[in-house]
Order: structure tokens, then C-alpha cells, then sequence
């Protein structure tokens, strides 16, 4: 992964992670997921959703107006 990304949300369900990417995406925040999970067991192991540096503050407060379950 390219320098100056930050981990903004993880999660052990894909869908989440998905959500939150979509809720940026909605915003015109680009991000990126990366799912640590196990391929043949997605019980294991979690998915994170990555944001640029400079878009930090204004991701975090898109999921925190979202009410993204956390």
C-alpha cells in the first residue's frame, strides 16, 4: 500500500467495512479495504478500510454522522 494511508475502520464482517467504504465514497473520500481475512474461512481474521492522510479528519466524521455500527 502507497504511503500516507490510514487505518480508519476494522472489522471481523466484510459488509461492514463495505459500508463505511461506501459511505466515504458518497463524500467523494476515496478509500480502500484490506481484508486480513482467511480465504477459506472468513471467520477469521478482519477487514480494514483504509483513507488518505489528508482526508482522516473529514472520514471520520462522515462515519461518525452515518452512525455507522461499529
Amino acid at each position: 500500500m502507497e504511503k500516507n494511508w490510514i487505518k480508519i475502520f476494522t472489522s471481523a464482517n466484510y459488509y461492514r467495512s463495505e459500508m463505511v467504504k461506501q459511505a466515504l465514497a458518497g463524500h467523494h473520500i476515496d478509500s480502500v479495504i484490506l481484508s486480513k481475512q482467511d480465504s477459506s474461512y472468513h471467520n477469521f481474521g478482519e477487514v480494514e478500510v483504509y483513507v488518505h492522510q489528508s482526508d482522516f479528519s473529514n472520514a471520520l466524521e462522515v462515519i461518525i454522522l452515518n452512525q455507522i455500527s461499529l
